[in-house]
């Protein structure tokens, strides 16, 4: 019999965790994400639970009924809650005190630090009211929610005189759009950061961590911090990629992450040689898309492999990886991300169907649509597409890249313009 994997919370839209279950041959029984309806099944779900994943008794119920072989989410809201149903349903997965350390920025930091990891100057906040001491941090600083996820509310503010309006805005932004969890809610104020971005796709597996791909995601310098760019593999000094593993490795171990597919991300600073972590997601990097990035540069079924090792079977495709290392490249992958790049109604968005038919386009996965509404930053709406690609050479993405850049445009009118 196959085995059966609870999906909790993918995004229905996104190809490429059904595809990963298809080619394993791994049943999916999915909870969709509130909001985002699944309707006619994807390839490789055999079942939709119409229950709401937070009612853990009713899970556990249909756990009882039919028994899951394991418990997996790409959704970086739902870590602490699949942590728990592992951990209630005996399944491989995170213990809840590892999970809370990815989820909670405020734990990461301080979990980060204690491990030895590189770390900017930071103060964490449990709430609105409470008083903090921010005169030994650097200035600019970034404000992050401590239940963030999507780059929500992110914020840099530049000078001491800016922060408490920066924060009561951040404030704002968390109770209205975040978890509600009370536990989660609080703010980091961290130092930033003066680097390049990059991202790193892992799979742990018994407390391993096999570094499948290093990837460039630009250099954002704020004051909100939308993604437009990823390439990987990056080419780097050997000394400064050896730096960046061990860095990776190193924050997994503080974190205490065992098991399952993670995307980390870093700034290289100090002229580029010292890694920094950003953060570390105990989960697929963009819904999914992460897979599309570490396979292409590595040649691994990332999310296969993660769904094997969620339900207990053993990984097939590591022999050629290292463990706590890199695994060799086979290719360059790009993901272009459209940035919004503007605010209000949707009314147009050009340029799309010909950047789908250039031949060095792989596909295309459009998420924002005419009508939709576009709120102004630090809310984050979502990115009108993905345009995702393979390549020869690191050179040949960066010219895609730039085609986008200069074909695609969105246009917008005012809300409340037409009502």
């Amino acid at each position: 019999m196959p085995k059966r994997l609870l999906l909790v919370h993918p995004k229905a839209s996104l190809p490429w965790l059904f595809e990963a279950a298809v080619r394993q041959g791994i049943d999916l029984v999915v909870i969709p994400r509130p909001g985002d309806p699944m309707g006619t099944p994807p390839p490789g779900v055999v079942e939709i639970l119409d229950i709401d994943a937070e009612d853990v008794e009713s899970v556990l119920a249909a756990h009882a009924h039919t028994p899951f072989d394991g418990v997996l989410t790409p959704y970086e809201a739902t870590v602490p809650l699949v942590a728990e149903l592992a951990e209630r349903m005996s399944l491989p997965g995170l213990s809840k005190e590892a999970a809370l350390n990815a989820r909670d920025k405020r734990r990461m930091r301080a979990a980060l630090a204690e491990a030895g990891c590189h770390t900017p100057g930071f103060v964490r906040l449990g709430g609105p009211d409470e008083e903090a001491d921010f005169s030994a941090l650097t200035f600019p600083v970034v404000v992050k929610p401590a239940n963030g996820l999507s780059s929500i509310g992110v914020t840099r503010v530049d000078t001491p005189a800016e922060l408490p309006r920066a924060m009561a805005e951040v404030w704002e932004i968390s109770g209205r759009l975040l978890d509600e969890d009370v536990e989660l809610s609080g703010l980091v104020v961290e130092e930033y950061l003066d680097g390049p971005e990059y991202a790193v796709e892992c799979l742990v597996v018994d407390g391993t961590v096999h570094v499948l791909c290093i990837g460039y995601k630009g250099f954002p310098q704020g004051p909100y911090f939308e993604e437009e760019v990823y390439i990987a593999p990056v080419r780097l000094e050997q000394a400064v990629e050896d730096a960046v593993v061990q860095e990776v490795v190193r924050g997994h171990r503080g974190l205490g992450i065992t098991t399952g597919a993670t995307h980390s991300e870093l700034r290289l600073c100090a002229d580029g040689r010292r890694p920094f972590l950003l953060e570390i997601g105990a989960r697929f990097g963009g819904s999914g898309a992460s897979h599309y990035m570490a396979e292409g540069a590595s040649g691994v079924d990332f999310a296969g492999e993660a769904f094997r090792i969620a339900v207990g079977l053993p990984p097939q495709g590591l022999a050629g990886t290292k463990p706590d290392g890199l695994a060799p490249a086979v290719g360059v992958a790009a993901n272009y991300i459209v940035q919004c790049g503007g605010q209000g109604v949707i009314t147009e968005i050009t340029g799309m169907a010909e950047v789908a038919a250039d031949p060095r386009v792989d596909q295309v996965i459009e998420m924002l649509h005419p009508g939709d509404v576009v709120r102004p930053y630090p809310d984050f709406t979502g990115y009108p597409a993905f345009v995702l690609s393979r390549h020869d050479d690191y050179e040949s993405a960066e010219e895609l890249h730039d085609f986008i850049a200069a074909t695609v445009t969105i246009s917008y009118r005012p809300e409340e313009e037409g009502r």
